[in-house]
């Protein structure tokens, strides 16, 4: 396989790695002096649940990469919505909206066009070789 069909192969999982270990930390707001020890692990779970969903997705995408992808895609547009009009409501900035969207939900889309570019690329050199 040659060198760009395999960093093309490694980074949108690196990427999705990286996105979730980011959204992940998120989850250590659950972690207060005031809460019982349960109260604690019960909250960071709860938090972590959107990360366990991206890593499920990361699997299929592992192993699918045309499926996980546009599932990523899929994920991505429409959390950006979501993310957009929270943030907007809460800051009443445009702008710090996008930049939210933008470290949260875009990592995923590029990680998504990535996986069905990689996906038809080595589809494409498979046919040649």
């Amino acid at each position: 396989m040659p060198l760009s069909l395999k960093i093309l192969h490694w980074t949108p999982r690196i990427l999705c790695i990286l996105a979730i270990l980011f959204v992940s930390l998120f989850a250590l707001d659950a972690f207060d002096k005031n809460l019982s020890i349960w109260q604690q692990i019960g909250g960071f779970l709860i938090h972590m649940i959107p990360s366990f969903i991206l890593i499920v997705v990361l699997f299929i995408a592992w192993k699918k990469e045309k499926i996980g992808g546009i599932i990523y895609i899929i994920l991505g547009v429409i959390l950006s919505a979501f993310v957009f009009q929270m943030n907007y409501n809460m800051n009443q900035s445009v702008w710090m909206s996008i930049i939210v969207i933008a470290s949260l939900t875009f990592p995923f889309i590029i990680a998504g066009i990535l996986f069905v570019l990689s996906y038809y690329k080595k589809k494409s050199f498979n046919k040649l070789h």
